[in-house]
Parts: C-alpha cells; structure tokens; sequence
C-alpha cells in the first residue's frame, strides 16, 4: 500500500518552502532557503526547484548564473522552465546563450509553445545575423498554434510550392490529423509539385500513426519513381513506418540497406522500438549488442526503447540494468524512463517493488505511473492496492473516464458491487462520458474507422450481414468441436 503518511510530510514541507518562496525578498534570502531545502534533501523536488528558477530569472533581482545552475539541476524540465531559462539568457549579456539553449531544448524533443519563440527572437534580434532570424521566422511559420487557419491560407494562394504543401502536411501531422495529411498528400501528387525530402518524412510519419501498411508501402514506390534520394533521415522514417505497421522484416531490410558508417542512434532507435513492440523482444536487446559493436552511442530514446522491451518480456534483471547503465552514460532519467521501469515490475508481479520505486522517485508519480501500477495490481489480483491506486488518479485526473472505470472495475473483480456502482455514479455526476474506442482497418489502401456498434459507414449493412455470418459459423465449428470432444469422451469411458 502507499505509504499515506510518507506522501502527506512530503506534501506539507513542499508547501511551506514554496510559501517561503512567495514572502522571498532578495536573492539572499532566496538562497538562504534553498540551502535549507538542500540541507532537508527537498532541493530536488521539481515543483520546489522550478518555483526557484522562476524567483531567480523573472524577480528585480536576477542572477543568471544562479538561474541557469538551477535549472541544470531540474530532473524533467518543463516547457515552462526551458521558457524562463531562455528568457533570463535573451535580455544577458549574453543573448547567443538563449540560442544554444533553445536548440538544446530542440534535441531533447521538448515542446515549445507560443510563448518560447518571443523570446528566442528577441535574442536573435540582438544579432546582425540575417540568416539565424530567418531561420526563426521560417520555424514559427512551420509550427505556429492553428492549422484550420493555416488551410485557409494556403486555400486563398494562388500558387503552391513544394514549401507550402510540405507545411500544410506537416502542420496536419503535428495536430494529430494524420488522415487529413495523407488526403492533402494526394491532392499535392495531382495539383503540386513532387515531393522532397520534408514532404514524405511527414507522409511517412501519418503512415506510421495510423498504420496504414499499403499506403506506407505506396509511399515507399513513390520514392523510388520520382528518384528521390533514400537520405538518412528518410530511411529512419521507413523503418520506423514499417516497424509501427508491423512489417518487421520490410523494416529489417531498409535498415539493412544502409551501411554501419550511414546510420546514427535515431535509425537504431526505430528498429529496437519496433522490434520490441511486436514481441521480439531477444531480438531487440541484440539489436542493441550490434549497435554498440558498431560503435554508435545509444541516447535517452534507445535505452526507452530498451526497457519498454523489458517490459514486454517480463525481464526484471535486464531492465534494471538498463535503468542503471542509463545513469552511469550521464544522462538523467526522465518521466518516461521512470514510467516504464513501474511497467517492467508490475507487468511482472513485482508490485511491492514498484510501490517503493514509485515512493523514492526524484519527482512526483505521474497518471500514467500509476495507471501502470494499477494495470499491475488487476492482473495479479492485488485489489487492495489496486484501491489505493485508483483513487490517487481520480484526484490526479477527475475529468478522465478512464480512472473511474478502472476503479470500478478493481471493487468488481472484488465483487464490491455496491463501490463499483458508487463509482459509475460519481463519475456520471461529474458529467465525465466513458469516450468509446475506435479501431482502423486499412483495406486495398483506404483507411476505414469504427467504433462499438457503429452503423455510420456506408457499406455498414454488408459490414454486419458478414459479421453475423462469421459468427453463426464461428458458434456451429464450436458446438461441432464441443459434439465430437463429448462423443469422444463417452467412447473412451
């Protein structure tokens, strides 16, 4: 069970140094209560830490350094933090630094949102640098906040590039409206220009999410028609294409199309991840063996991929190992890392342990943690913590469906009828709807979405006539085998 009492003291002493903080009057008394927290071993609390970094960059009082020290030492930076800490480098001596630290924030694939790119250009203003604000302006143009006003836009042009296409798609993709890029690709292969590198890693990308196999594989030929070069990055988003559709072997041989001396830690990545998600999970820890033998550095992605394969192994060990060998490269552990570390030992019944994982973390658990855990306890029948649990995410997430049903469902396996209906009933109180889940089936290339008794498609009466006829048949194979087992039986007494 959580240690309630634990939680609680964490809780109470995080709030009163934030309630130093906001009473905080200069820099030396910021410091003087950072040292305290330091002292009690609190410093690393991420809620703490980032309330700090804020003090320092945003008060009368701003000491860059001190910031920027502050900030390093965030386990999980938020996009929030890498804003501020960029805001304290663009009005320095030293904008070049807000620069270097915007890219940093692109390599460790943060999100930025609206609020980061007024400050990078303020500090690219400060530069006679034509060329680093263009660059920006082309960013903000390729990744600004609205897509349906972007398609206005490119609706009203009266000549389309492979430019504006290509930002078209990826905006699409970006906003997770990946059919709807896939659908702007064809009208581009009609009306537009052809398609360079920029346009099919995006297609590629939406292939990938939807698992449209056929369509992947159509973009694959396309490719190769038009002679556009197989470049690295291109390569990487086939194989991941191919991993995510489950065609490992089509996947294989791309990568295999490539030589050791062509690839980087990315295309390793795709391959290892694909190959542990479809269950090869041996083949994927040997992936990783030939990775380092061919002397490319793994990142924070690769050993990602390595315990998600854990997980789906059931390899405890192994994933300790891993978890450990990530912090002895020098990289710091991230959310993700933490969450699937919870995935390895409650997929594998090691429920206490992930409790005390979940306890000693530099950071606080997260719903998806815990949404593990409790995967965890279902499985193995620990209703007691699955209990504790549940509740902790409905308060973390009171407007998800998800944490009701899955609490309810914990009293019921327990045959605590009258809790699991309590549950249905707070949760249709808070006006929370289950949200019904949907499927795709891509069939000769064109993606179809269902969902629980939908009758929306228009081939819907067919769809249910062979449905039916399925499983009358499936129902008549089964009383035939059920027949011949009991005659089998008699004959045998």
């Amino acid at each position: 069970m959580f240690n309630a009492s634990l939680l609680y003291r964490s809780a109470k002493l995080n709030h009163t140094f934030i309630t130093f903080l906001d009473k905080c009057k200069s820099v030396s008394e910021l410091k003087q209560i950072h040292a305290l927290a330091i002292a009690l071993g609190h410093s690393q609390k991420d809620s703490f830490a980032s309330r700090v970094l804020s003090f320092t960059a945003t008060s009368g009082f701003c000491d860059v350094d001190y910031a920027y020290r502050v900030f390093l030492q965030l386990s999980n930076p938020t996009t929030f933090n890498w804003n501020t800490i960029i805001r304290v480098f663009s009005i320095s001596k030293n904008p070049n630094k807000a620069i270097s630290v915007f890219l940093e924030m692109l390599r460790n694939g943060v999100e930025y949102d609206h609020l980061t790119f007024p400050f990078v250009v303020k500090a690219s203003a400060r530069f006679s640098k034509l060329r680093l604000g263009v660059s920006i302006h082309g960013l903000i143009l390729k990744t600004g906040g609205d897509i349906s006003l972007g398609r206005e836009v490119f609706d009203l042009m009266p000549e389309r590039d492979v430019v504006s296409w290509s930002s078209l798609i990826d905006g699409y993709v970006k906003d997770d409206e990946h059919a709807e890029a896939l659908a702007v690709f064809e009208k581009m292969k009609v009306a537009g220009p052809k398609a360079n590198e920029v346009t099919m890693v995006s297609v590629l990308c939406a292939c990938a999410h939807l698992g449209a196999l056929e369509q992947g594989r159509a973009m694959n030929r396309y490719m190769k028609e038009n002679g556009l070069p197989i470049t690295l990055p291109l390569r990487t988003s086939l194989v991941d294409m191919y991993a995510k559709c489950g065609a490992i072997e089509e996947a294989l041989v791309v990568f295999r199309g490539a030589g050791t001396k062509e690839t980087d830690a990315l295309i390793w990545n795709a391959m290892i991840g694909g190959l542990a998600t479809h269950g090869f999970v041996r083949k994927s820890l040997d992936m990783f063996t030939e990775m380092q033998i061919a002397g490319i550095s793994p990142d924070e992605i690769t050993y990602l991929c390595l315990l998600s394969a854990c997980a789906h192994g059931g390899l405890v060990n192994e994933a300790w190992h891993f978890f450990e060998s990530l912090k002895k490269c020098g990289m710091i552990p991230k959310r993700e890392h933490y969450a699937c570390m919870v995935d390895v030992l409650a997929r594998a019944g090691h429920l206490t342990e992930a409790y005390y994982f979940l306890c000693q973390m530099p950071m606080e658990p997260t719903a998806s943690m815990l949404g593990a855990l409790l995967s965890g306890c279902m499985n193995h029948r620990r209703l007691d913590l699955a209990e504790i649990v549940g509740k902790k995410l409905i308060e973390l997430e009171p407007d998800h469906d998800g944490r009701y049903v899955g609490l309810s469902n914990a009293y019921a396996v327990g045959k605590r009828w009258d809790e699991a209906r309590i549950m249905r009933e707070a949760m249709e109180r808070r006006g929370v709807k289950k949200s019904p889940g949907c499927s795709f089936v891509e069939i000769f290339g064109a993606l179809h979405r269902f969902i629980a008794h939908d009758k929306t498609h228009p081939k819907s009466e067919q769809i249910y006539l062979m449905l039916n006829l399925t499983v009358r048949q499936m129902k008549i194979d089964a009383d035939t085998e059920t027949q011949e087992y009991c005659s089998y039986d008699v004959k045998d007494m």
